[in-house]
């Protein structure tokens, strides 16, 4: 019967039996351990940026976010008339008429010396108003950058097109966009419809074959 008794005993958690100490340090463990995973599962989970929104969120610091996906509206503007209406200056304080480059095509890129994509883009891009001279000019939109930064910037790249000024003309973004992220390219054709708009990074040759049925060839 003693027997019997004995192996009906319930089992008794070891933790029962530790010292209060063993005890508080084993619940400090436990919550410490359900602490990291309430933040892993928000780090790692959605931070209230609905996936599935039309436009990515504008960065934190309040600059464009950079590019990674074609904007919706990227499609519609396609067949639309440029806003060639603006002047701005450019990096050496000359005043530039985009509609003076009417009867050219136009690839106007929407950069900034902090975008990564942006800087990537630049040799294609100096490559491309090299080989099409005569009929393309590129245009450099710098959205916020200062001229002072502009100008080293475009002599370590060695750019070889012009470098518009564009902190403070959110009026030519919006015009253009609106700009949820750059980079962001307009090519134009000659006769100042847009032919593409692009939003994120593009190869040169997916550039080329946009200019090139701009011209037509």
């Amino acid at each position: 019967m003693v027997e019997d008794m004995d192996q009906e005993q319930p089992s008794v958690p070891p933790e029962a039996d530790a010292p209060p100490d063993r005890r508080k340090a084993a619940w400090i463990g436990m919550g410490a351990l359900l602490v990291a995973l309430v933040l892993l599962a928000f780090l790692s989970g959605p931070s209230g940026i609905n996936p599935d929104a039309d436009q990515p969120p504008p960065a934190a610091d309040g600059k464009l976010a950079t590019a990674t996906a074609a904007d919706p509206d990227d499609a519609k503007a396609a067949g639309t008339q440029a806003p060639l209406h603006f002047t701005l200056k450019d990096m050496n304080g000359v005043e530039v008429k985009l509609a003076s480059f009417k009867g050219k095509v136009i690839l106007l890129n929407f950069w900034a010396t902090w975008c990564g994509p942006c800087r990537a883009e630049i040799p294609a891009l100096i490559e491309l108003q090299k080989q099409y001279a005569d009929d393309l000019v590129v245009l450099g939109f710098s959205v916020d950058d200062p001229v002072a930064k502009l100008k080293p910037y475009a002599k370590e790249f060695q750019i070889n097109y012009p470098i518009l000024v564009g902190l403070g003309r959110e009026d030519v973004q919006e015009a253009f966009g609106p700009l949820w992220g750059i980079p962001v390219s307009v090519i134009i054709a000659r006769d100042g419809t847009i032919q593409k708009k692009h939003s994120g990074i593009a190869s040169k040759e997916q550039f080329e074959r946009e200019i090139r049925t701009a011209l037509g060839v």
